[in-house]
């Protein structure tokens, strides 16, 4: 088939590289989200997606919205056979649904109709899932909603953030997003209708949901410190400033600190929780580089009775 792929960040470029080796299948263009300011310096920078087409010699649409008249003049013109989609970041209009003869088919990193949304990964991990997976699907004008051509499940280890996590399903879902274009290009694959019952939401993680309730148990905190890590990265307050935590270690047996309560030894520095305390493995105050938790709290000298968060 004729393929335009469609998509942007890191994670969607195993995928456009399964497909561009793709002996049965010939990618003709890419769409991807406009430039982007990065860096101090603020300088736009192209996607991800975008650097690895332009590597290869494909076409490159950048649309500011994807209804652009110019735009879809153009994958008219292009005549795709299917659009598969990776992360592209911005909703599809029914008149560009309509345009490739197969539809578009989206790769979406969790067990449908298991967290439909923009933070799939994030949120399983945040709930505790001891698996989740990939889905492909056809796209329609609902919320990740449409029929499922095939899934794979992957195990959530105890120690994964969502980027170790995210990582993984990239790369095994490439390969699935393949085989489902080949399936759909030689009829053996027809996508099934999702259930009704098992619908989770997945919305975008602000930053302000990546702060730390230090009066949750221990083990809420380490999945928001993992489930928040790297993006947008989980944090608390530390004599009025943020302190961002990316790593914390679960401490069962240290009962004795009230919620947030610090207590620093020689190698190691705890905080209390709802349950029982954690220590702060991994963190980063603003305007500094990450240090291990110790070296900041022989740092910043923490004395008698302080706490994070207040």
């Amino acid at each position: 088939m004729r393929l335009v792929f469609a998509g942007t960040p890191e994670v969607a470029v195993p995928a456009l590289d399964a497909l561009i080796a793709s002996d049965r299948h010939e990618v003709v263009a890419v769409v991807t989200r406009p430039d982007a300011p990065a860096g101090r310096g603020r300088r736009l920078v192209a996607s991800p997606v975008a650097e690895r087409a332009e590597e290869a010699g494909i076409e490159v649409l950048k649309p500011a919205r994807p209804r652009d008249e110019a735009f879809l003049a153009r994958l008219r013109e292009i005549a795709p056979d299917c659009c598969p989609v990776v992360a592209y970041g911005a909703l599809l209009p029914k008149v560009a649904l309509d345009i490739p003869a197969k539809g578009w088919v989206n790769l979406h990193f969790s067990l449908l109709p298991a967290w439909r949304g923009a933070a799939p990964v994030q949120h399983a991990v945040l709930a505790g899932d001891e698996v989740t997976g990939a889905s492909t699907f056809q796209i329609e004008e609902g919320l990740d909603s449409g029929p499922v051509f095939g899934v794979l499940t992957e195990e959530v280890r105890p120690t994964d953030t969502s980027g170790d996590l995210l990582t993984r399903l990239a790369l095994a879902g490439a390969g699935l997003l393949a085989a489902t274009m080949d399936g759909i290009e030689d009829g053996t694959l027809q996508p099934v209708p999702q259930p009704a019952e098992g619908i989770t939401l997945a919305p975008k993680i602000e930053v302000e949901d990546a702060k730390v309730d230090w009066s949750t148990p221990a083990l809420r905190v380490d999945r928001v410190v993992r489930g928040c890590a790297p993006a947008p990265g989980a944090w608390t307050l530390f004599r009025g400033e943020r302190l961002k935590l990316m790593s914390v270690g679960l401490v069962p047996d240290r009962t004795d600190l009230a919620p947030g309560e610090l207590a620093v030894t020689k190698k190691a520095v705890y905080v209390g929780t709802g349950s029982h305390a954690v220590e702060l493995l991994w963190v980063q105050a603003q305007g500094k580089k990450p240090m291990r938790g110790a070296d900041w709290a022989r740092g910043v000298r923490i004395g008698e009775g302080e706490r994070l968060g207040a």
